[in-house]
């Protein structure tokens, strides 16, 4: 047995979640599969997974076994990839986290372009607005759209988005347009809840102060469509990052209010899952999204 190539293969069923997709992916038959993860299993004298016809789970043991896989894996591609790299074609398989909304609407046309100049590239794409374990999850590159960074994120800043407090025309003739942000108190919010402290909406004013606002919760939802979707209904008065906001305020649909008064922007970042040495094919990923986004 070829034990490089065992893990190699258990990461990857591990990563799908099925052995007959990667069989496929590879041109084999899921015997070859199999039997390889069997043979690891059988040499490290530990079940890795348990199987049934509709699933497949890592035990303890395999979970913590993927974890030290990736690591080795990747400092393998690192000494293949750091010889001659930048005369060398990127090439290679990146996993990204995208968030949702700005993933469907921003990335996804770059991403086109970018797997389009880069064909030896393979790009798997998880969309979802939760923040992901990258290390755990085998994410090698996550974009968060966020204002709350970790100490340990590894991070590259892409660009910046600005959040914009609107509401819909009927919702404003029924309730009256808040005139300062305070007034925001006696308003019902549709909170984005993902949010750290969701319901507290902090506000610049031209002196540099800031106020911070308790909105009254009528409506939470862990996605911005669905939020503006909510606004344009006469719901409640949301606050929406402009790539969700604009097409609502391109078409009347909403308002925007508290023109006067800046939120704190939203930094657009690039996330690593560590320090370690960032392979080819990322950092060319990465540097093309950085240029792209600005332009």
């Amino acid at each position: 047995m070829d034990k490089f190539n065992a893990m190699q293969l258990f990461v990857r069923v591990a990563e799908t979640g099925s052995f007959a997709a990667v069989a496929y992916q590879l041109g084999v038959d899921r015997s070859v599969v199999t039997r390889q993860v069997s043979a690891l299993e059988k040499q490290l004298g530990t079940k890795l997974m348990t199987r049934s016809t509709r699933s497949l789970t890592l035990t303890t043991a395999g979970a913590a076994y993927l974890e030290k896989c990736r690591v080795i894996l990747n400092m393998v591609d690192a000494a293949e990839s750091s010889l001659a790299e930048e005369k060398a074609v990127p090439r290679g398989r990146v996993r990204l986290g995208l968030p949702l909304s700005f993933g469907l609407q921003r990335l996804m046309p770059l991403l086109l372009d970018f797997a389009q100049k880069h064909p030896q590239i393979e790009l798997v794409m998880d969309f979802s607005d939760r923040r992901s374990k990258l290390i755990e999850e085998g994410i090698d590159l996550s974009i968060r759209i966020t204002n709350r960074l970790e100490p340990s994120d590894i991070v590259r800043k892409l660009g910046e988005s600005r959040l914009i407090t609107v509401a819909s025309p009927q919702y404003l003739a029924e309730h009256g347009k808040p005139r300062r942000p305070s007034d925001l108190a006696h308003h019902a919010g549709l909170l984005y809840s993902l949010d750290f402290q969701a319901d507290t909406w902090a506000y610049q004013h031209k002196d540099g102060t800031t106020t911070r606002v308790n909105v009254r919760p009528r409506l939470a939802a862990n996605n911005g469509e669905a939020l503006m979707e909510a606004t344009a209904q006469g719901l409640g008065i949301s606050r929406q990052p402009d790539f969700i906001a604009k097409p609502y305020l391109d078409q009347g649909l909403v308002s925007p209010v508290l023109t006067g008064f800046a939120s704190e922007p939203l930094g657009i970042y690039a996330v690593l899952p560590s320090n370690r040495y960032v392979p080819h094919r990322i950092s060319v990923l990465i540097e093309f999204l950085a240029k792209a986004l600005t332009e």
